[in-house]
């Protein structure tokens, strides 16, 4: 059976993490994606570190965003690139770009001009900041917007500094968002036979990531401050240490620290006023976590996992990465998959987490630097003596 996206066609213009994951998700549903890179070079994360060993211009980071793509090198700053990138545009469904605003008009390589050549084309442009507005020129990083949307003021210890998310989540959410939204557009073109343009800003997903924080403060005008580990709403819910390591325990309700409380072996922790409802918990959070770290620190992680498993009690051992991979739910989802490349060699990688019960995603390989070039240059009709000529004059 055919892949969901089969027979769609994406020109992919984007570098580093937001973008290249978004296409690495239409990839996934197989998706012809054709990545242009700049020669020599390429995309910035090839250099990354860790480098993947026995390759070159090879990261672990531009493993893990760019399976599944074909890769062309293209100098899209001299005229002939540029007019490389929209003939190939002309035979794709589907653009995507993350330049910072604007900065493709000097190309010729814009939504309009785009548009007057392909008026069926969806054209993608994931930026930081948006398309207009005060900050529209701006450059942006995952970490100015943590920044800048609240994040980093409700990460961190309450008397400690703010503090990003190891995990790039604006990068990569604004990617998750820019792919649904491609996935909407085709449907509408489906519909209408109409292309159209999609402002994906990294600015409005990290807004839209704080949720329940923003409402909070939107319908009640309460500003949440940082609470370290504890979450916002329920007690206990955190990090609480035993013997030999730290665990994660959660408890949503009443009813579940009552049965947490006797699983503990302290039953009287449920009826005392302090700690009998949720609200009374979050108060005296700090009177009960001391009481729950007396109790777990007896005995070792895995005896109380057990012990919680067994009473119902939400909670996690606190993994580092390479511990991840032997958790037998992780094993059991074969999330780990090892990829065999064009080389031949395989190399592992994290599966996509995409599941569909009739059209699997694909996990391919990921292309060398320009190793598509030729091909899908000779797909759109040029002889191997205009790509001489183009490889020549340094378009390519």
């Amino acid at each position: 059976m055919a892949e969901i996206l089969s027979g769609i066609k994406v020109l992919d213009l984007t570098r580093v993490a937001s973008g290249p994951w978004c296409t690495q998700l239409l990839a996934d549903m197989g998706a012809t994606v054709i990545k242009v890179e700049r020669p020599g070079s390429g995309d910035d994360s090839r250099s990354f570190r860790p480098s993947v060993d026995g390759y070159e211009q090879l990261s672990a980071f531009f493993l893990a965003l760019n399976r599944g793509k074909q890769s062309i090198t293209i100098d899209i700053s001299t005229p002939e690139g540029a007019e490389l990138v929209r003939e190939l545009a002309r035979g794709c469904d589907v653009m995507v770009e993350n330049y910072k605003a604007g900065s493709l008009v000097k190309h010729g390589l814009d939504y309009e001009t785009m548009r007057a050549a392909s008026p069926e084309i969806i054209y993608c442009s994931i930026t930081g900041f948006g398309q207009t507005g005060p900050s529209a020129r701006q450059p942006a990083y995952d970490s100015i917007l943590q920044a800048i949307a609240g994040h980093m003021s409700l990460c961190g210890d309450p008397d400690g500094e703010p503090m990003r998310t190891a995990i790039n989540v604006t990068d990569l959410t604004t990617g998750y968002c820019a792919a649904v939204a491609i996935l909407g557009a085709l449907i509408h073109r489906i519909r209408t036979g109409e292309g159209q343009f999609i402002d994906a800003a990294m600015l409005d997903t990290s807004v839209a990531l704080t949720a329940q924080f923003a409402s909070g403060y939107l319908t009640t005008g309460e500003v949440v401050s940082r609470a370290g580990n504890r979450a916002p709403n329920t007690f206990p819910s955190g990090v609480f240490h035993a013997e030999d390591g730290d665990m994660v325990i959660v408890c949503g309700n009443d009813r579940q620290f009552r049965s947490l409380a006797s699983a503990l072996g302290r039953p009287e922790l449920a009826d005392d006023a302090r700690f009998a409802t949720n609200r009374a918990r979050r108060q005296h959070h700090a009177d009960l976590s001391l009481q729950m770290n007396e109790v777990l620190g007896a005995r070792s992680v895995a005896h109380w996992a057990a012990i919680l498993d067994e009473a119902g009690i939400p909670n996690a051992v606190i993994n580092t990465i390479d511990q991840v991979f032997e958790h037998p739910q992780v094993r059991h989802r074969k999330l780990r998959r090892d990829v065999a490349q064009a080389d031949g060699r395989t190399l592992p990688t994290v599966r996509s987490p995409l599941n569909f019960s009739r059209t699997p995603a694909i996990d391919g390989p990921t292309p060398a630097l320009g190793a598509h070039t030729e091909s899908v240059l000779r797909a759109i009709g040029k002889s191997d003596g205009e790509i001489s000529r183009l490889r020549a004059r340094g378009a390519i």
